[in-house]
């Protein structure tokens, strides 16, 4: 069942979604040569702790891999498609992209949202990865209008990233967004016809989040049972915002 949300609602999103984003924006900042990405987390986690929010995703519970995610932060790079995990031995390097991906729960309500950040000089080729995958998510939340209909925002990231040579991760999607992390409805990066496809209506809120490879579409689990990365070793990057349908067209909650 797909939860709409009041304006009251919203608003309590539209808080969580600025804690998400003032964080991101630190990170961004901190994004360098030599930075370990355990020390990203860290700042992370002082942050939202601070605000007087709840880190979404640190005791996530995950079926598949039998545990529950012990960070508050997802730091992906380079082949690392989502869920990579923060690291004392894992040191930023030039030419690196880095994928950082957070949730909090403040009120009661979650904002969700990542974005991909080059260290130092990256390849024309990586730049363009990250380029594609931003345009998509931007073109995407250009759908998130009442009367349209989910495919819509699928397959516009689709159409996007195959027409400038990349391809969408399949295994993992974007989703509803509430009072839980994850709700109704599942929002792939593609079409996928055994899917409903809703029409979107006022109080609906998503976060949509292309993952897009460089490579093949492939991905792997690694040995953690957390981190996917690509099947071919190319690169991977991440892009999400939470976004409500309003009557004015999108609202993004999750940037000013």
């Amino acid at each position: 069942m797909i939860v709409r949300k009041n304006q009251a609602e919203l608003e309590k999103m539209r808080a969580a979604g600025l804690l998400v984003y003032q964080v991101l924006d630190t990170l961004k900042k901190m994004v360098a040569e030599g930075v370990s990405t355990l020390d990203l987390e860290m700042t992370a986690e002082k942050m939202i702790v601070a605000a007087g929010a709840r880190p979404a995703f640190k005791g996530y519970a995950n079926p598949q891999a039998g545990s529950k995610f012990p960070y508050v932060l997802c730091v992906s790079v380079n082949d690392e498609i989502v869920h990579g995990m923060p690291s004392e031995k894992k040191i930023l390097k030039r030419g690196d992209i880095v994928s950082l991906d957070t949730g909090v729960q403040l009120n009661g309500y979650y904002g969700d949202s990542a974005v991909t950040v080059a260290v130092g000089e990256i390849t024309p080729e990586a730049q363009r990865l990250l380029d594609v995958t931003r345009e998509s998510l931007e073109l995407a939340i250009e759908k998130v209008r009442p009367g349209n209909r989910l495919f819509d925002i699928c397959g516009t990231v689709e159409q996007h990233v195959i027409a400038n040579g990349f391809t969408v991760v399949r295994e993992f999607v974007g989703h509803g967004i509430g009072t839980q992390m994850h709700e109704e409805p599942q929002i792939p990066n593609y079409v996928d016809r055994r899917n409903e496809n809703p029409r979107l209506k006022e109080g609906m809120v998503l976060a949509i989040e292309p993952m897009v490879n460089a490579g093949a579409a492939g991905s792997r689990v690694k040995a953690d049972k957390w981190t996917a990365v690509t099947e071919d070793g190319k690169y991977s990057a991440h892009f999400e915002h939470t976004v409500a349908v309003t009557a004015n067209g999108p609202w993004v909650l999750t940037r000013p």
